[in-house]
């Protein structure tokens, strides 16, 4: 997967998420996507990179929607 390709793919994430988590604010969505992105820069195969990601942010938008 190219760059550009994959970020993309990261924008369609935050866009789901945003959707998903309408009670958060779009700004603490986007931060959770891009701590997620963060997490997996390194990563040499990239082509799940934005799969985590949304995992990764998913699951901290429900933790601090839970809390």
């Amino acid at each position: 997967m190219n760059s550009a390709e994959e970020a993309r793919q990261i924008l369609q994430v935050t866009t789901r998420l945003i959707t998903k988590f309408p009670a958060v604010p779009r700004e603490s969505v986007e931060a959770a996507v891009q701590d997620a992105v963060v997490q997996f820069e390194g990563g040499r195969i990239r082509d799940f990179v934005p799969l985590l990601i949304e995992r990764t942010a998913t699951a901290n938008l429900v933790s601090s929607v839970n809390a």
